[in-house]
């Protein structure tokens, strides 16, 4: 039991840059997770297992929201990096075809759309290893991300690694995430990508994170890793100073002039038991169902949002995979009873656009005031 001690008062969002989170206290989130624990979580029947996340989500978070998220490639192709899953390497003969930076009027007109089609977030992403030598593309990129923001849109990019300095200018401008996948265990790491170290990777996440962006970072399932590469994964994000603020779950689509394209695609259930051992062990992270979604019968995406599951992206494309176009989403959300999940709605997203002082004196929401609760 807990109790208000302030008084509920409103209060009015402003914007603030490059301000630093409040941290959520260890009695919500835990950094000590071992991997013999987390282990121990995926191994559950998964029953049992589904039945233990979706009370974790629903005692953090409310299991009826999903955010609706629309990803655009705004530089498609030629990237230097060997990722063995992606089309977009120079490296690989694949029908990706290389070509520049977009102008920003169609970003900005494609943001719209996606704003009308209700979703609430718009990522973009440029295949990139970093922005060395990009300073007039990354200007063009920062406006960009200025006017997506002015819609009232969370605005999310991934381009590749970033240096502080990087970092900041991004806040400035106004970016809420940015999403730098970790894809797999620090084990595995090395048989998908060679060309970028997991440790260049955490690099980038510290610096999003010391900006005051809020980090997206997830894997991809269906690489030929192991049971203990997934569980690896959950680990390594859960010992961050700060989890991350979405967790991406992909399923692994091969295409054709890739390494992986002869890949079989990831078991249904290995996919809800990682979501819900991701949801066990990141109460408070938007779990992100991505790539591969298309393919999946809505019996088997329902599964999904009941194991802890609370963010999609739909639309006309993700990067280089299909999507679910956002009529068809809106109607099975409505079959299911969910709803759309705000622009700045999540507690983590808002914490991380308000001072701490004003975070501190403001009235519990649901989430925020099981804070004085203990797991």
């Amino acid at each position: 039991m807990f109790r208000l001690s302030a008084p509920k008062r409103t209060i009015l969002f402003r914007r603030y840059l490059a301000t630093h989170a409040v941290p959520i206290p260890s009695s919500i989130t835990r950094h000590d997770w071992t991997r013999q624990e987390i282990q121990e979580i995926f191994d559950t029947p998964l029953m049992d297992l589904v039945f233990r996340a979706a009370s974790v989500h629903r005692k953090h978070q409310d299991a009826s929201k999903i955010q609706l998220c629309t990803l655009m490639n705004i530089k498609t192709g030629g990237c230097t990096e060997d990722c063995s899953y992606c089309s977009q390497s120079s490296r690989y003969s694949t029908a990706t075809q290389a070509s520049r930076l977009l102008d920003i009027d169609p970003v900005i007109e494609a943001a719209r759309k996606a704003k009308e089609n209700g979703s609430t977030r718009f990522c973009m992403g440029a295949a990139w290893r970093d922005l060395a030598g990009r300073k007039r593309g990354f200007e063009r990129i920062l406006q960009m991300v200025r006017e997506v923001r002015g819609m009232g849109m969370e605005v999310c990019t991934t381009l590749g690694m970033l240096s502080p300095d990087q970092a900041r200018q991004l806040k400035e401008a106004g970016l809420t995430a940015y999403n730098h996948n970790l894809d797999t265990s620090r084990e595995f790491y090395p048989q998908v990508i060679t060309s970028r170290s997991y440790d260049e990777r955490l690099n980038t996440i510290d610096a999003v994170r010391d900006a005051g962006i809020s980090v997206c970072s997830g894997g991809i399932l269906g690489l030929g890793e192991k049971d203990e590469d997934r569980v690896g994964l959950i680990w390594e994000v859960s010992s961050m100073p700060e989890h991350p603020e979405s967790f991406p779950v992909n399923a692994l689509v091969p295409i054709a002039g890739t390494p992986l394209e002869k890949n079989e695609p990831v078991s249904y259930h290995t996919l809800v038991r990682t979501i819900a051992t991701a949801r066990v062990v990141l109460p408070t992270t938007i779990i992100r169902l991505a790539a591969g979604r298309n393919t999946m019968p809505e019996s088997e995406q329902a599964m999904c949002f009941m194991a802890g599951a609370n963010a999609i992206f739909t639309g006309e494309q993700m990067l280089t995979t299909p999507c679910s176009p956002w009529d068809e989403d809106k109607a099975m959300m409505d079959r299911w009873g969910l709803a759309g999940l705000q622009s700045f709605e999540h507690v983590n997203v808002a914490r991380k656009e308000q001072p701490a002082s004003t975070l501190l004196n403001e009235h519990p929401t649901k989430e925020s005031a099981s804070v004085s609760m203990n797991v």
